[in-house]
């Protein structure tokens, strides 16, 4: 049997996925905002780029030198050609996506510059504190 809705009921229907669709982009959009990373030696500004998906980039260094007074670079990246880029500015969280049943951004990887390893990764807020994002790494 095929059921007949009326104008009212689809317009609500309308009306409530919109809504859910809304609720769950604010919880998403949640994470954009500057962290500090758990050593507080650099800020991370995380941020929605034009695919959807949340990205993590360096915007700054507590100590931007090495020793020898020059930018820190990412000197144990794997890949020979990529150890003298500088690490301000790098992108070292990659392609997270909001995941509404965990209540997590995952399915991503992490990249690490103090050991040159790329993980895969999680992030999430604990109940009632926006203002701490945990980030979870794992092989």
């Amino acid at each position: 049997m095929i059921k007949r809705l009326s104008l009212g009921t689809i317009i609500l229907t309308l009306a409530e996925v919109v809504s859910a669709f809304m609720v769950s982009s604010f919880a998403s959009d949640a994470i954009k905002g500057t962290y500090w990373n758990a050593e507080k030696t650099a800020h991370i500004r995380m941020y929605k780029a034009r695919n959807g998906k949340y990205y993590g980039k360096v915007e700054h260094l507590e100590i931007p030198n090495d020793k020898n007074g020059k930018p820190k670079t990412d000197d144990k990246n794997p890949n020979e050609e990529l150890r003298s880029r500088s690490r301000l500015g790098m992108v070292i969280a990659k392609a997270f996506t909001w995941d509404e049943e965990e209540q997590e951004w995952n399915d991503s990887t992490i990249y690490n510059p103090e050991d040159g390893k790329t993980y895969d990764g999680y992030m999430y807020f604990k109940e009632g504190d926006k203002d701490k994002l945990y980030l979870r790494g794992f092989v």
